[in-house]
């Protein structure tokens, strides 16, 4: 008996510890990483010149010339599948009548000008000239201006957020604040420089998200995001939470070692961590998981070869606007790849599209876009594990939208977003600011509202 019992202990024992060092490094918090500010524009690094110049969008002739050609020349298309609808991609007989939109309907000049309405400059950051739009807010008298800094993704620009800007910039009745936007383009989007040597990650994003709003003279400000904005401002939550007054996402993701563990243990019993309503959101179908499965493959490839598919995207207008859009059709409601016209129109207009398209070609910035995959998914910025580490000092905020490529449950989320103070669901897709701007712009006020009470309630 005692020798059956030492050995039931040495078991013990020997599991315990095995235990113990399998589940210790899923609890571990990394320390937070210092950054260096990197020079990423051309030649060696000097003193950089601080002026603020105003900005216009003024394409050439030439360029719209050039395009008209293209467009002209890019018939006949490769005939689709009968009844393939948008299940092998944008399906041309779609892309025949955006094209066609293009070449008739689509006035550059008038959308120029539009896209010129808010006041836009470029500033240098680091060796790069990096564009933003900074719209104050007209009626201030009693109110705080709270500065916002909006930050878009891949595949969008700040097109995205035309139609919220003034929603923002407007005081809400019964609220004694108001936003004061910077919108800026990425690196490597649309009118901002790209990177000339490789390393440019998402976190390196962050810094220069930092120095940018310091560059303004902003010293703290609220953050909203989506897609690589959401991960940019939740970096920079991390790296610099005395500059944050709020972060606000509407992609909030956590992706750590215990979080995945606890997603798949909870795959048996779903009731144990998310709600039954968003059960089928959370755990989906088998067919859902192809789905996921489905609009993961362009990730795969800008991660590892983004120059080599941004040679056709460069080169051919209707190619990139099928690269594009393609994402507006199912990642605004997967169910639209059923439909013949992608359900683009019933969401969007064909301008506000071209519009997005538009400031990728005439700016000939697919590639440099792209590249945030290929510098974010590397070794060297996954051990900087940022995602590890939680964000217990800056309120957050995460509005979560049904279509969205991903849906966490709230117990997942408060891992990584430790001060969460606001959470809400909306039936819209992946490019709220675009699709239902005056959704997103609700919550953003209702989440700052929160933020402002518990400021006052600390004082």
């Amino acid at each position: 008996m005692a020798s059956c019992a030492t050995i039931i202990a040495i078991i013990v024992v020997l599991v315990s510890t095995l235990l113990f060092f399998t589940v210790r490094p899923l609890l571990e918090v990394p320390p937070v990483p210092v950054l260096e500010e990197k020079w990423w524009g051309p030649g060696s690094p000097s003193k950089e010149d601080t002026g603020i110049t105003p900005f216009k969008i003024n394409v050439s002739d030439e360029v719209l010339k050039d395009l008209q050609y293209r467009l002209s020349d890019a018939l006949p298309f490769q005939e689709p599948l009968e009844g393939a609808k948008q299940h092998y991609g944008m399906n041309t007989n779609l892309l025949k009548t955006i094209v066609e939109f293009w070449k008739t309907n689509y006035r550059w000049r008038d959308q120029e000008k539009f896209l010129n309405k808010y006041p836009q400059f470029k500033v240098p950051v680091q060796g790069l000239n990096i564009h933003y739009i900074h719209v104050k807010p007209k009626q201030t008298q009693g109110l705080k201006v709270r500065p916002m800094l909006l930050l878009h993704g891949w595949p969008g620009s700040v097109r995205e957020f035309y139609e919220i800007i003034p929603l923002l910039t407007t005081p809400q009745k019964g609220r004694d604040f108001v936003f004061e936007v910077i919108v800026p383009s990425l690196p490597g989007y649309g009118f901002s420089d790209p990177a000339v040597r490789p390393g440019l990650s998402a976190p390196h994003m962050a810094v220069i998200m930092k120095n940018l709003m310091q560059k303004l003279g902003f010293e703290k400000y609220y953050v909203q995001g989506g897609d690589w904005g959401a991960m940019i401002v939740a970096n920079m939550a991390t790296l610099f939470p005395e500059k944050i007054l709020g972060v606000h996402s509407n992609m909030c993701a956590v992706n750590t070692p215990l979080s995945n563990l606890k997603m798949f243990l909870y795959s048996y019993y779903p009731s144990g961590i998310v709600e039954k309503k968003h059960e089928h959101l959370v755990y989906p179908r088998t067919e859902k998981i192809f789905d996921l499965l489905l609009e993961t493959g362009y990730l795969h490839l800008q991660a590892t070869k983004p120059d080599t598919v941004g040679v056709a995207l460069r080169e051919s207008p209707v190619g990139l606007a099928a690269y594009i859009l393609e994402k507006f059709t199912t990642w605004t409601n997967p169910a639209f790849k059923d439909l013949e016209d992608g359900g683009l129109t019933k969401k969007y207009t064909m301008t506000k599209l071209l519009d997005n398209v538009m400031i990728y070609w005439v700016t000939r910035s697919i590639t440099t876009s792209m590249r945030i995959y290929s510098e974010t998914f590397t070794k060297a910025t996954m051990n900087l594990k940022l995602d590890n580490i939680p964000i217990t000092d800056v309120p957050s905020a995460c509005a979560r939208f049904w279509y969205d490529l991903a849906f966490f449950p709230e117990a997942v989320l408060r891992e990584r977003f430790q001060n969460l103070v606001h959470i809400s669901d909306y039936e819209a897709g992946h490019f709220p600011a675009m699709e239902v701007p005056d959704v997103l712009a609700q919550d953003i006020f209702t989440f700052t509202e929160k933020v402002e009470k518990l400021n006052k309630s600390d004082k």
